[in-house]
């Protein structure tokens, strides 16, 4: 029996209808001016060796299928001594590069690049959706600009810093006081409303 317009196999040959249609709207969303940059950041980051894509989606998929330059990436934003990956090296198994991928994935989601930036190992592997990759690598490089710690290379103005939360703002002795305005508040809050008010701050009517 034929298969009818399977959608996961939309990469594998032709397609018709739905699967068609939505593999155009996701190749339509692929940016070439954002890949010639993310191939230049990569380079910075990584170094020549790693080479250039050639021109396109397929191309660039083509680069980066294996995982081994996308783990080198993520490991140019730590320090050499604790890389994210540890054995970054090219395998042509395709499991292996699979397992390279989602390493990859899993050490940009501990870098702080959100889960819904995050794209899935086949949009890479199977080029299902480029513009997803795009998506995640764009969100890596914005975080990496945002961390100034030292280990990003290439050009800032590729990336935007993210807003960052002043977690460092209060020092110990600060937020301790803090905690005792809340508590001094809390007891006369209490004692209020033992000596006749009600949970809604109104006082009781005595009959």
């Amino acid at each position: 029996m034929a298969s009818q317009g399977n959608p996961t196999m939309a990469n594998k040959g032709p397609s018709y209808g739905l699967s068609r249609e939505v593999a155009n709207k996701i190749d339509k969303k692929y940016d070439d001016n954002l890949e010639n940059q993310l191939t230049e950041w990569i380079v910075a980051q990584c170094g020549e060796s790693v080479g250039r894509p050639q021109t396109g989606r397929l191309g660039f998929q083509a680069w980066l299928k294996d995982g081994s330059i996308l783990a080198h990436l993520i490991n140019s934003l730590h320090p050499k001594t604790s890389p994210a990956i540890a054995k970054p090296d090219r395998t042509s198994m395709a499991f292996k590069q699979m397992e390279l991928v989602s390493q990859f994935l899993k050490a940009a989601e501990n870098y702080g690049v959100n889960k819904t930036d995050i794209f899935q190992t086949v949009d890479l592997w199977e080029g299902k959706d480029m513009a997803a990759v795009q998506r995640t690598l764009m969100a890596l490089g914005n975080i990496a600009v945002t961390k100034e710690d030292g280990f990003f290379k290439g050009n800032p103005s590729w990336f935007n810093k993210k807003a960052q939360e002043n977690r460092r703002e209060f020092s110990d002795e600060q937020l301790q006081e803090g905690k005792s305005i809340i508590g001094l508040q809390m007891g006369s809050n209490k004692g209020a409303s033992q000596a006749g008010m009600t949970g809604y701050g109104l006082p009781r009517q005595i009959k």
